[in-house]
């Protein structure tokens, strides 16, 4: 037993950092696995933007908007906040390379407490009502086929989403690549659901029935404006467009985070020469 304990101490002393397989780097400590790689990133982002809400949203964007106008309107302005907000976690996501999100970005600016107060409100408020929305329009979409001349039960539209919920929770706590590659597969039935949509919307155009896309009709309201309903279209439009910032929660995951800088760039305005591997932040790239 001493002899082992002898062999065991030589060793440590030798690689104090331990193996570099085990580190996840040879600088020592513990890292994640970076095994997420672009094209699994752009589906995260993709797949969550492009969710359950961009099926559900429109009706209720429509209905609160009271126009076919005034909806276009809402879709744009809150695509354009969608991708400022997409812009600014770009460059935190490589200013501060840890995973986390609002949690890690919240913590190292405000502090602990801060930080801390965000995680839990995000974890027993934020998050679950989020996927309980996503996984029950999941169920009602399953089961309505199955009846078609009523509601779907609301025991079997629970019980089916729970199911959906605690399968997926388990293959992203078995594997980091496998919930990518469900990620990626599901993320290429919705873009294909959509693009569908698409596509027979085109067909009714060139068939002539754009008649409330037309400027004279557009803006003709089937009921009173009200601020609170057009509110109501401007969070409808920001749920369907939620999940952009889902990519920042694994950043310490992705395989090359940062960008390459050209050596021959030159120096910014603060006087810094961009440096290999510097991030978006670091050489003011563009996003």
């Amino acid at each position: 037993m001493e002899k082992g304990a002898r062999q065991r101490n030589s060793t440590e002393k030798n690689h104090p950092g331990g193996s570099e397989s085990e580190t996840g780097s040879g600088g020592g400590g513990v890292a994640l696995k970076k095994e997420i790689g672009l094209v699994s990133a752009c589906g995260i982002i993709v797949g969550n933007i492009i969710g359950s809400g961009i099926f559900v949203s429109p009706k209720g964007v429509l209905e609160n908007a009271g126009s076919v106008g005034l909806a276009l309107i809402v879709w744009i302005v809150t695509g354009l906040i969608t991708a400022v907000g997409a812009l600014c976690y770009a460059e935190l996501g490589v200013t501060i390379p840890k995973s986390g999100g609002d949690y890690s970005y919240v913590k190292d600016i405000f502090g602990g407490l801060a930080g801390f107060l965000r995680l839990w409100i995000a974890v027993l408020v934020i998050y679950p009502t989020n996927q309980a929305v996503i996984a029950l329009t999941f169920s009602n979409y399953v089961l309505q086929p199955l009846f078609p001349t009523c509601f779907p039960p609301e025991s079997g539209l629970r019980l089916l989403a729970a199911v959906c919920l605690l399968l997926l929770t388990w293959v992203n706590c078995s594997s980091v690549r496998w919930a990518t590659r469900v990620q990626d597969v599901f993320t290429a039935g919705k873009l294909l659901a959509l693009g569908l949509i698409i596509i027979m919307g085109v067909v009714q155009i060139c068939k002539g029935q754009y008649f409330w896309l037309e400027p004279k009709n557009a803006f003709e309201s089937f009921q009173e404006l009200d601020i609170g309903l057009i509110a109501l279209a401007f969070l409808q439009g920001s749920f369907a467009y939620g999940g952009w910032n889902f990519l920042n929660y694994v950043t310490e995951e992705l395989v090359d985070p940062y960008k390459v800088a050209d050596p021959s760039e030159p120096e910014d305005v603060c006087g810094r020469v961009p440096q290999g591997g510097g991030g978006l932040g670091d050489g003011g790239g563009d996003t």
